[in-house]
């Protein structure tokens, strides 16, 4: 078990940490006034734009994607590094095309798509032409499990008919968004694992409203979290995802990977958050001395360090483990970091707003928004109950077998 980074990823990461430095963090503010100017909070600013057609002609495009067909080709271990640093910036892996759900469809039309369905919406996906979104999360039901799901794909001749209300679609508030993969039932008679299926919605299919957007925590997020009702929208059945019956399955697949993404970005945030600690308390004083001479300070700075580098080792060896035995015999690993990482961060960011004062709970840094943004994949992707079940199960399963 080897995480050390091989001479091709220490390349990457010198030049996406060098690329962040020189043109990504001077453009945190840029980027917010242009979609405040706009009036729109899920405008797309051309500072993004830009910075796209930079990253992308330095060849740091794609790195997501460890198929050497469609990306770079680095394996999950090798990304790792350097979706840590993308995640420093809420908004940083759309530069490099390596954003959230847009990764995770891509995985799926990579590895499920037809030739069709990736000439149609993979390519401009990987262009980064198009942006796109996962309906599958209902507020009717417990959407943890995803045997809840109640939406409907019923097949009437050359098309299906899809209805359902979907939410926290997230990414389907973007003026770019123009396809959905959506997960319904085609079989509710079926054995509860292969009820549903994906299928691919344009949406600008009729049928399909935009209900609202759901803040976070009275924040407007600029991917944008639709609730979304779909009314006899009708699809052609070329747009289903593999059969009907493997929506449980694609979704395992594509699962997996974008739980691991949001953790590696997750210690970017942290560590960002980290470093914003240690310089607030190296410059301020309170009672007489510096902040970073009181002993409660050094803690949560020791503290902070520590986790973040439990949680590090653990992302890393979870991805080694996807690399080498598969993401079925990783599953354990995978649940164990998608708890960790989120709460980990939630700490560290906590003890930075606390150090900050009153300026950690206002516009002036980046914590506010950071803390809401991770405290919500303590639900995304599975809640935290989901994947501790799922880790006890596996803990009893082995101890039984024994």
């Amino acid at each position: 078990m080897d995480f050390a980074p091989t001479a091709r990823v220490r390349e990457y990461a010198e030049r996406v940490s060098a690329f962040m430095d020189a043109h990504v963090y001077p453009a945190e503010e840029l980027f917010e006034r242009q979609i405040a100017e706009s009036g729109n909070p899920h405008h797309h600013p051309q500072i993004l734009e830009d910075l796209k057609a930079r990253a992308r002609s330095e060849g740091l495009w794609n790195l997501f994607l460890p198929h050497p067909d469609f990306g770079a080709g680095l394996t999950n271990l090798e990304y790792a590094p350097l979706a840590e640093l993308m995640g420093r910036v809420h908004w940083a892996s759309e530069v490099f095309n390596c954003a959230a759900p847009d990764t995770g469809n891509m995985e799926v039309l990579a590895q499920y798509g037809t030739r069709e369905q990736q000439e149609r919406w993979l390519t401009p996906l990987l262009e980064g032409e198009i942006r796109s979104c996962f309906s599958m999360t209902e507020p009717e039901v417990a959407s943890s499990d995803a045997r809840n799901i109640r939406s409907s794909i019923v097949r009437d001749g050359d098309e299906y008919v899809i209805n359902g209300r979907k939410w926290w679609t997230s990414g389907a508030g973007r003026d770019r968004c123009e396809i959905s993969i959506f997960m319904g039932v085609t079989d509710p008679d079926a054995d509860p694992y292969h009820q549903q299926s994906m299928i691919l919605v344009p949406l600008d299919t009729p049928g399909i409203t935009v209900e609202r957007n759901l803040e976070v925590f009275g924040y407007t997020d600029y991917e944008g979290h639709m609730e979304m009702t779909f009314t006899d929208v009708r699809v052609p059945t070329s747009n289903l995802l593999q059969e009907e019956g493997d929506g449980f399955r694609i979704a395992q697949g594509r699962l997996g990977p974008g739980r691991i993404h949001h953790c590696m970005r997750t210690i970017g945030v942290a560590e960002r958050a980290l470093e914003l600690m240690v310089q607030r308390v190296s410059e301020r004083e309170a009672f007489g001395k510096p902040l970073a001479a009181q002993g409660v300070i050094q803690e949560w700075i020791a503290e902070s360090r520590i986790e973040i580098e439990q949680a590090r080792l653990l992302t890393l060896k979870a991805a080694w483990m996807m690399d080498t035995v598969g993401n079925k015999a990783a599953k354990t690993e995978i649940a164990a970091i998608k708890v960790i990482a989120p709460s980990m961060a939630l700490r560290v960011i906590d003890r930075a707003i606390q150090a900050h004062g009153g300026m950690g709970v206002c516009q002036d840094t980046f914590l506010p928004k950071a803390y809401a943004g991770i405290r919500t994949l303590r639900l995304a992707d599975g809640p935290d109950e989901v994947h501790k079940r799922s880790i006890a199960r596996q803990e009893l399963k082995r101890s039984f077998s024994s």
